[in-house]
Formats: structure tokens, sequence, C-alpha cells
């Protein structure tokens, strides 16, 4: 496994370290943990993004669901004839 050096400021390096021995992880594991943890949230809102540009483009070139149609979608919900969601 590659090895990464990171300058840690005293307060983070002291809470890292109680974190890791109440956890009996190493500290080591939990910023690859973190890490982790970032770059998947990252990658989800970089989707977020894509999608929400993907509806603008949408929107701007007219494929939009009027109002009234949402409204009578959203009255069938729970019942035996439920439509289906408007297009």
């Amino acid at each position: 496994m590659p090895v990464t050096s990171v300058r840690l400021s005293p307060e983070v390096e002291e809470k890292l370290a109680v974190v890791a021995d109440r956890a009996r992880r190493t500290k080591s594991w939990l910023i690859n943990e973190a890490v982790k943890d970032y770059l998947e949230r990252l990658g989800e809102d970089e989707r977020r993004w894509a999608e929400t540009v993907e509806a603008l483009a949408s929107v701007k070139a007219g494929r939009i669901v009027g109002g009234d149609e949402m409204m009578e979608w959203i009255a069938s919900w729970g019942k035996k004839a439920e439509k289906k969601p408007p297009r």
C-alpha cells in the first residue's frame, strides 16, 4: 500500500490519537476512512451537479411536467387506480 505523509495541526493530532485509541484502530486507518468518505461525498456532489445541469437543459428545451398533471398524480397515491408518474 502506498504511503503518504500528512501534516496535522497539534489539535487534530491530539483528537485523532484519542479517537484511534477509543476505537481501537490506528490513526492511519482513521485517516484512510476519512479520506475515502470525503471522496465518496465529493463524487456524490459531482453526480448531483451533473443531474442538475441536465435537468436545467431539459427545462430550457421545454421538457417539463405541468403542475396540474403532477397534482393529479400525487392525488392518486395510495389508491387502487394509482396513476403512473407523468413524463
